[in-house]
């Protein structure tokens, strides 16, 4: 078994208030037994391209939130999956940084198949995947759009041993657009569905909490079947128990690529 914890949150105002609320959480996992937490996308200082007003990038504040992750990390020793811009010898990238229950930065993946428009002005790729291993469980991250539009980011993480797949994403918006209703009704938590299901593994998708949600934080189960979700617009610690034994990947090994010559 692994239990994890998907967190839901609103924008922080400032990035020491979002490392502040990340800790704060942390503690509270502690006290629920999660393993894993993990965070939306570019919690700090949140998505550029999209309608948050955000402060220039500084790279200084980020190297400094960091180290209170890693801090809050191995104080309360749960691992965590957060979210944070940072600027490379490439530009700026988005990245979903993994922190060991030690606190320990065990490395990060940074988004690729970046979302045209707005974040494509804004953020490079680095043109890497990984997989990553925390209290002997393999997973994969793959950011946002990669999930939606791009399964291969999935793939390639469960043909590398990933039993579940985190998700750090934003979709949607706090000033404008729809108000769902029903879960399901959303392309991309269709997308969700297929992610799990056509690979047999545990997809774990965190939203932002925003007024105009285009999808739900979820956990689906390996069949493709959704375990839990935060309501639309809520801030809430959605923590699940993993049956690993599930996660067969049954169907991602069956994947022969010799059958689609080049």
């Amino acid at each position: 078994m692994l239990r994890i914890g998907l967190v839901a949150l609103r924008q922080p105002k400032s990035v020491p208030d979002g490392v502040e609320t990340v800790r704060r959480v942390l503690k509270e996992c502690k006290k629920r037994k999660v393993e894993i937490a993990c965070f939306s996308e570019t919690y700090l200082p949140g998505l550029r391209g999209a309608d948050f007003d955000l402060l220039p990038p500084d790279q200084p504040a980020m190297e400094e939130a960091l180290r209170g992750l890693r801090a809050g990390c191995h104080e309360t020793g749960v691992a965590a999956i957060v979210g944070l811009e940072w600027v490379s010898d490439l530009g700026l990238e988005n990245r979903a940084f993994v922190i060991s229950p030690a606190g320990k930065a065990l490395g990060y993946q940074t988004k690729n198949q970046i979302t045209p428009g707005g974040e494509s002005k804004n953020y490079v790729a680095d043109g890497k995947r990984r997989v990553f291993r925390v209290n002997g469980v393999t997973f994969g991250i793959t950011i946002c759009h990669e999930g939606w539009r791009y399964p291969e980011t999935v793939r390639w993480a469960v043909l590398r041993g990933a039993q579940v797949i985190f998700q750090p994403q934003v979709t949607g918006s706090d000033k404008k657009g729809r108000v769902l209703k029903k879960w399901g009704e959303s392309f991309y938590e269709k997308s969700m569905q297929c992610r799990a299901g056509e690979n047999n593994v545990y997809f774990a998708s965190v939203n932002c909490a925003m007024r105009h949600q285009n999808s739900a934080t979820s956990l689906i189960d390996p069949q493709g079947n959704l375990i839990d979700h935060v309501l639309y617009g809520k801030e809430d610690l959605l923590v699940a128990d993993l049956d690993l034994t599930k996660a067969t990947r049954f169907y991602a090994k069956r994947y022969n690529p010799r059958l689609y010559p080049a």
